[in-house]
């Protein structure tokens, strides 16, 4: 007899920007779930080419860079790459991250993440950077989206560093009342909705009118990756069922199975 997956049988919609969501939904499809994609926010890279030159120009003078989000480490390096054909041009960067997938991101080129907090906030990453003594007068370069908080500048500023931001991408909220997967959560709903961001929960409460289930439709229990897109779904009144132990998709999956696994 054929054992069957954990997730055979659950309906589980992904809010990730559609062009990332393929990652969780492989991760579900392989045990045993039905996806629905629902592409809440979509992320584009946006950077000026001004700054983008004031920065490169001054590459070699900062001492740390920092990056909030694989987004950003994506959007940053390939317009280095365009421009660069040598890691070393980098010059004597330290790199500090929040959260895992975007210190893996950082591996991924080979690069050393010197570092990153355990809790996967900006204001915890300011904090590791200032117990680490190295911040008075020190020049640094934060890779940001449109949407980031100013908690991180703010406490790096505090501690007498020089901070300048890089903005390379930005989220927006996607349209779906006219789009065909947000039709089919809407007449049949799902036994999970999975938030991997804040903009994610927004978007979601902010169309809530395009999302409103049918009378048969099944209402989800709501799953949030960590603390800060927790933090939002509270702010929005969203109730949340369960949260992954780590931020990261395969901690998000599994306090997924344990709360609807079979």
């Amino acid at each position: 007899m054929t054992k069957k997956l954990p997730l055979s049988g659950r309906r589980v919609a992904v809010t990730r920007a559609r062009d990332q969501a393929s990652e969780l939904g492989l991760k579900l499809s392989a045990l045993g779930a039905e996806v629905i994609e629902l592409p809440l926010i979509t992320i584009t890279k946006e950077i000026s080419k001004q700054d983008l030159a004031d920065v490169l120009l001054e590459l070699g003078g900062y001492d740390w860079i920092v990056f909030t989000s694989a987004n950003g480490v994506r959007y940053f390096f390939e317009e280095f790459f365009r421009l660069f054909d040598d890691i070393r041009s980098l010059g004597l960067l330290r790199f500090a991250c929040v959260g895992p997938a975007t210190a893996k991101a950082v591996a991924d080129l080979h690069l050393k993440v010197e570092c990153q907090p355990k809790l996967a906030t900006g204001e915890a990453l300011a904090d590791a950077m200032i117990a680490t003594d190295s911040l008075d007068s020190a020049r640094v370069l934060v890779v940001t989206g449109n949407l980031n908080r100013d908690i991180l500048v703010e406490k790096l500023e505090a501690a007498r560093a020089i901070v300048d931001r890089l903005q390379v991408y930005k989220t927006e909220q996607t349209d779906v009342s006219n789009d065909a997967a947000a039709d089919d959560f809407r007449k049949h709903g799902a036994d999970a909705v999975l938030f991997a961001s804040s903009s994610a929960v927004d978007s979601y409460v902010d169309q809530a009118a395009a999302l409103k289930l049918a009378k048969a439709a099944k209402p989800p229990l709501l799953g949030s990756i960590g603390p800060l897109t927790t933090e939002t779904m509270k702010h929005r009144g969203l109730p949340i069922a369960f949260e992954a132990k780590t931020p990261n998709l395969d901690s998000l999956v599994e306090a997924l199975i344990k709360k609807l696994g079979k």
